[in-house]
C-alpha cells in the first residue's frame, strides 16, 4: 500500500475528477465509489476497482481480507491522512474507503427479451435516479432506460444511493424515440404516467409485460412522451396532495409491475 503525502498525487487527483467532472467519467469510463460495503458490493458483482484510497488512521480496521480480494481484483492499494483523505470525495464525512471503479456498460441489446422495463423521460435528481435504480434491482425489473436529459447515472450521488444496485441493474442510455420502438418490436405495450384525458388507473392495465415511462420531477412526462405511449395511466390517491415525488410514482410502479 502507496502513502500519499501530497495533494498533487496523481492518483488522489483521479479520485476527486470522478466525484466532480461528468467528462471526466465520460473519458475514463470509470465512476467514484465510497465506504466498505460499497467495496464489497462491487467485489461480489464481478466490477472492476481501480484505485482504492483508505483512511491511513482506519486502515487496519476494515474488514478482514476486504483490501486483499479488492487487489486480487486488480485495485491499487493508496492511504492517505485525513486532511489528503478527504479532498478526494464529494461529501462533507467521507467513509473510510473511497475508490475508483469501471463503469458497467449497458448496450441496447440489453433491453432485448425483458419482460418489464422502466423508462425514465428527463429526469434530473441524482437522489432520485439512485433510488429508482435501487428499488428496480430490489424487485428484479428486467431493466432502466435512460432518455434524454437524465441525471448521470455514474455520479457519486446516484452510485451512493443505488447501494452497489449499479454493479447488477441493466441500465441502458437510448433516446426515447429508439427505447420504445425498440420494445414495441418485442410486443411490449409502454404506458406513460401522466394526468390525460384518456388516463386509465395503473392497476388496471396489464403489466407482466410492459414497459411505463416516469417523467421529470418538474414537469412529468414530456408531449413527446405521451404522443409515443400506447396508454396514459395515473396512480390514483385519495388524500389532498396533487403529485408524487418521481422516485415514489416510480417505486409504486415497480412494484405494480412485479407483484
Amino acid at each position: 500500500m502507496i502513502t500519499i503525502e501530497s495533494r498533487q498525487n496523481s492518483a488522489l487527483r483521479h479520485l476527486a475528477r470522478l466525484g466532480r467532472e461528468r467528462k471526466y467519467r465520460r473519458s475514463t469510463e470509470e465512476m467514484l465509489c465510497e465506504g466498505e460495503k460499497m467495496l464489497e458490493e462491487a467485489l461480489r458483482s464481478g466490477a472492476q476497482p481501480g484505485v482504492l484510497l483508505v483512511r491511513e488512521r482506519a486502515k487496519d480496521s476494515l474488514p478482514d481480507g476486504l483490501l486483499e480480494r479488492a487487489a486480487q481484483a486488480g485495485a491499487a492499494l493508496y492511504c492517505a491522512p485525513d486532511a489528503l483523505f478527504e479532498l478526494a470525495s464529494d461529501v462533507e464525512t467521507p467513509q473510510n474507503v473511497i475508490f475508483s471503479c469501471k463503469q458497467p456498460c449497458w448496450m441496447a441489446d440489453a433491453l432485448d427479451g425483458k419482460a418489464q422495463v422502466l423508462l425514465l423521460d428527463g429526469l434530473q435528481d441524482p437522489g432520485n435516479l439512485g433510488t429508482i435504480l435501487r428499488t428496480a434491482e430490489a424487485f428484479a425489473l428486467g431493466a432502466v432506460v435512460l432518455c434524454e436529459g437524465c441525471a448521470d447515472p455514474f455520479a457519486p450521488k446516484v452510485v451512493r444511493s443505488t447501494m452497489g444496485a449499479v454493479f447488477r441493474l441493466p441500465c441502458v442510455r437510448l433516446p426515447l424515440q429508439e427505447a420504445v420502438d425498440r420494445l414495441h418490436a418485442q410486443g411490449l405495450p409502454v404506458y406513460a404516467t401522466a394526468l390525460h384525458a384518456d388516463s386509465v388507473p395503473l392497476g388496471t392495465v396489464p403489466l407482466d409485460r410492459a414497459a411505463v415511462i416516469i417523467g421529470s420531477e418538474g414537469r412529468g412526462v414530456t408531449p413527446q412522451a405521451i404522443e409515443m405511449s400506447d396508454q396514459r395511466v395515473i396512480i390514483p390517491m385519495h388524500g389532498r396532495a396533487e403529485s408524487l415525488n418521481a422516485g415514489v410514482a416510480a417505486a409504486i410502479v415497480i412494484y405494480e409491475m412485479t407483484k
